[in-house]
């Protein structure tokens, strides 16, 4: 059984080899070889979850390395990609056999999973952290990175659900958001939709089944439009080839959940694809199909003329067909099919060993900008929750007066042009002038707008533009501003608490030295004295507390406030103050919690408490829209925890929309039936204003913990006729 595990091995590589030898037939492939053997050698026995040998998964994540021609040193880093992380090898180790280039590669791909972090969470920030950092010296790094994603993708059936998911959203929220800023077209297709398979298998399954059906429709569709496309062009002399397709699942599903249709009105689910061989004639292969049949208006798209910040290129156009049917065509030359599926691997520097192509750092600007503001943010739960933001697609195209194009996300404001074009322009500004006509600082900024920013020497932002902004940049900007202006305040304050509770207590704080203070200081855990006086500004402890150690003879310790009496409550009924029942302070039982009313989190969902001036501690989910806009001041930030299991339930609010359809309700109220979940109050109503058709079901029911709200969500969505289902923040 060995000796054929081995040959497997073995076959896999002599397939690896010849692909290189092909694709780069002017390598070494002798240097290929031996880093393949000592691979082999340091991995050993070790098996994979599925029982295969482990070796077979770097061969094929080289595999797909060797399929974009990547050049020696990155296809020497896939097949060593682990050593470090799964074997007893050394970075050390890899430098002195392949060299300082493969090194450097292989630490970059290397999780931190040897150092102890406070979570799980804590540990895939750093993690990524460290990749980031490594893909700014050496882009490599992370082609490598989404090559062993997609392979561990694609064999993720063998690990149990708990990790499937985790790996599979982790997916979704940051590889294959990066896969699209570097053109990666392809590989984001087939992370999206190998994730979507785990991180939504109800939706998946249903959305796979009603595509299935029509398939064999769609493919006749498609083949007969191919053909009268490829005969028009023929016959006006525009030289092409023609290829059809289905739109991506993740991609359809999306549209979906975002525009509340239904799979009919989705206009672009077939398409079809003129590649031809220059620029002209691409807007004359535009001409052909306008010309043949009516546009949809609005969907027209010219990537060409301003491309997409990943550099992506191409001409879009929706229209109608035979039959009434929807179809979109996409339209390119030759090198921008290249670039739109290969991304930045289509120009990568080293591939014949030239000098870098000018697009490759205008394609990574915004990773520069990313890993200058990741050298700000201290907080990994803020680092990655402006992390997945920044890596969503941007899609507004604004320009300055004098015709600068600026790209932003969806929905930018004035307040996120003004940071994009610099932080004095962004702190300074007061107003704004979209196409001459001023506009309120919130408005939500379109495609061509034209942009005039106000600004007023001295004035600064606002803790109202936080909720405003869309840009991490902007964002962080902001939180700067306020948090250097809020600390002042803090420090000042500190320092006037102290001093007004030292005159009442007779404590001349004149005697004590500035070693003295600094001692204290140091005893709760700040390196200097300014540090000491924030945290007292910011209420973190009392002013009475720091005299007791600055003169203890001096100063009685302060009694610690007796608990409250536990307040009668009947079981299975909310608690008036359930918060105090079920979350504590980390560390610290005599402190006032409350759960936020602007998410209500739920037991069982990740949780961040935040000090707030003579209220308490505000608790928060991860996920609540408002926590980075209060974390702007990491200083108030305070662990909490679930503090037991409990029998308190939780007010959540869900709105279904559906089609308009008999038993409807029926079915929706039996699902919580089962659940034996209690419905505090519930309403329905036809004609869905939104989507202009079906219906809209509101209500609020008690649940126990965040798995309950799940097994209800995913029960709701089997419903037929159900479109989405969104919790109430």
């Amino acid at each position: 059984m060995l000796s054929l595990e081995q040959d497997a091995v073995e076959s896999l590589y002599r397939q690896l080899e010849a692909k290189v030898t092909t694709a780069r037939p002017k390598d070494d492939i002798g240097v290929l070889e031996k880093t393949y053997r000592y691979a082999r050698e340091r991995h050993g026995a070790q098996k994979r979850r599925d029982g295969s040998p482990y070796m077979t998964h770097p061969l094929h994540v080289t595999q797909v390395l060797a399929g974009m021609q990547m050049d020696m040193v990155c296809l020497q880093t896939g097949l060593l990609h682990d050593v470090v992380e799964d074997t007893g090898a050394t970075v050390e180790d890899v430098r002195r056999l392949f060299g300082d280039e493969v090194a450097r590669c292989v630490d970059g791909v290397t999780k931190l999973n040897k150092v102890n972090f406070y979570s799980r969470e804590e540990q895939q920030a750093e993690s990524v952290r460290k990749m980031l950092l490594a893909m700014v010296n050496d882009i490599r790094v992370i082609i490598v990175k989404l090559a062993d994603r997609l392979h561990n993708m694609q064999t993720l059936a063998a690990l149990p659900r708990e990790r499937q998911e985790r790996i599979a959203l982790e997916t979704l929220e940051i590889y294959a958001p990066i896969a699209h800023r570097l053109g990666m077209g392809k590989i984001r297709g087939e992370l999206e939709d190998l994730a979507f398979e785990y991180v939504e298998p109800d939706a998946w399954a249903e959305l796979k089944r009603e595509i299935d059906t029509k398939r064999e429709a769609n493919e006749g569709f498609l083949m007969e439009i191919r053909k009268m496309v490829e005969l028009q062009l023929a016959r006006e002399g525009v030289p092409a080839r023609v290829d059809g397709r289905v739109k991506r699942a993740f991609s359809v599903f999306q549209k979906l959940k975002r525009q509340k249709i239904s799979l009919d009105q989705v206009y672009d689910l077939l398409a079809l694809r003129i590649i031809t061989d220059s620029v002209k004639n691409c807007y004359a292969a535009l001409g052909v199909i306008h010309n043949e049949w009516h546009p949809i208006p609005g969907r027209i798209k010219d990537f060409i003329a301003i491309p997409r910040p990943n550099l992506y290129q191409s001409l879009h156009t929706s229209v109608i067909g035979p039959g009434g049917q929807s179809f979109e065509v996409q339209i390119r030359t030759e090198e921008m099919h290249k670039v739109a599926e290969e991304g930045i691997a289509a120009h990568w520097k080293y591939k014949e060993g030239k000098k870098g192509h000018a697009d490759d750092d205008r394609r990574i600007t915004w990773l520069r900008q990313l890993v200058e503001w990741q050298h700000e943010v201290r907080d990994s739960t803020e680092f990655m929750s402006g992390l997945k933001v920044e890596l969503y697609p941007e899609e507004v195209y604004t320009f300055t007066p004098r015709g600068r194009v600026i790209v932003l996300p969806r929905d930018a404001t004035s307040i996120d042009f003004a940071y994009a074009i610099h932080s004095d322009v962004g702190n300074t500004c007061v107003g704004a002038k979209v196409n001459g006509r001023i506009v309120p600082l919130k408005y939500n900024l379109r495609n061509g707008d034209v942009v005039e920013i106000l600004t007023q020497p001295g004035h600064m932002p606002s803790k109202d533009w936080l909720a405003l902004v869309k840009t991490q940049r902007a964002r962080n900007k902001i939180r700067h501003e306020i948090n250097t202006t809020e600390r002042a305040k803090a420090v000042e304050i500190g320092q006037k608490y102290l001093e007004k509770e030292a005159r009442r207590l007779g404590v001349s704080l004149n005697k004590a030295t500035k070693a003295d203070l600094e001692a204290v200081a140091s005893e709760y855990g700040y390196g200097k004295i300014e540090d000491l006086h924030a945290a007292l500004g910011y209420g973190k402890f009392s002013p009475r507390q720091v005299l007791q150690k600055l003169a203890p003879d001096s100063v009685q310790p302060e009694e610690p406030p007796k608990p409250a009496a536990p307040q009668p409550h009947t079981p299975g009924q909310p608690a008036p103050h359930d918060a105090d029942l079920v979350i504590k302070v980390r560390g610290i039982d005599d402190l006032l919690v409350y759960r936020a009313k602007c998410c209500n989190p739920i037991k069982g969902e990740g949780i961040v408490g935040y000090i707030t001036r003579g209220k308490g501690v505000a608790v928060h989910s991860v996920n609540c829209t408002n926590v980075q806009n209060l974390m702007y001041e990491i200083d108030r930030r305070i662990e909490v925890e679930w503090a037991r299991s409990t029998t308190e339930l939780f007010p959540i609010k869900l709105t279904i929309r559906t089609d308009d359809r008999p038993g409807m309700l029926n079915q929706v109220t039996n699902v919580l039936f089962t659940e034996q979940s209690n419905i505090r109050n519930l309403e329905a109503r036809g004609n869905d204003d939104k989507t202009g058709d079906g219906a809209m079901v509101e209500f609020t029911a008690e649940i126990r913990d965040k798995k309950q709200l799940e097994r209800i969500v995913s029960a709701l969505r089997r419903i037929s006729g159900v479109r989405d289902v969104e919790r109430v923040q």
